[in-house]
């Protein structure tokens, strides 16, 4: 893994998170992508080297949904960004965690990404993150 290439912060209201984002990190949102596949509206706040992804639900069914439900408002999950994706997957299957998907799949942000299961990783849910190219 290289190196963290976001935080994701679960938000009940995306619009009214992107302008509390903008007026605490003093710099406006860079883009703002639907993932039909998960059910969430994301947006994206880069500063330096450091990105952190909102996410809010599109449909009560939806993962983030979900999550808020349960846990509320908060951090989502860690991504790490990966130089190939199917072979760190595979790594980490070898070393005994479990994946939430066994292909890549498209996420936000042009990136192929794979979860790996809060279980196995002490309650985080961490994502990687290829990106296409």
């Amino acid at each position: 893994m290289k190196k963290i290439e976001h935080i994701g912060i679960a938000v009940k209201d995306l619009d009214v998170s992107c302008g509390l984002y903008e007026k605490l990190l003093g710099i406006p949102c860079y883009k703002k992508e639907e993932v039909v596949s998960e059910g969430v509206n994301t947006a994206f706040f880069k500063t330096g080297e450091n990105k952190i992804e909102l996410l809010g639900a599109t449909s009560e069914s939806s993962p983030i949904a979900r999550f808020l439900e349960k846990k509320g408002e908060g951090i989502h999950h860690i991504a790490f960004e990966v130089d190939n994706i199917e072979l760190e997957m595979k790594r980490l299957k070898l070393e005994g965690f479990v994946l939430l998907n066994e292909q890549p799949k498209q996420g936000a942000d042009n990136k192929l990404v794979c979860f790996v299961h809060p279980k196995g990783t002490n309650g985080v849910l961490v994502e990687l993150c290829q990106e296409v190219k």
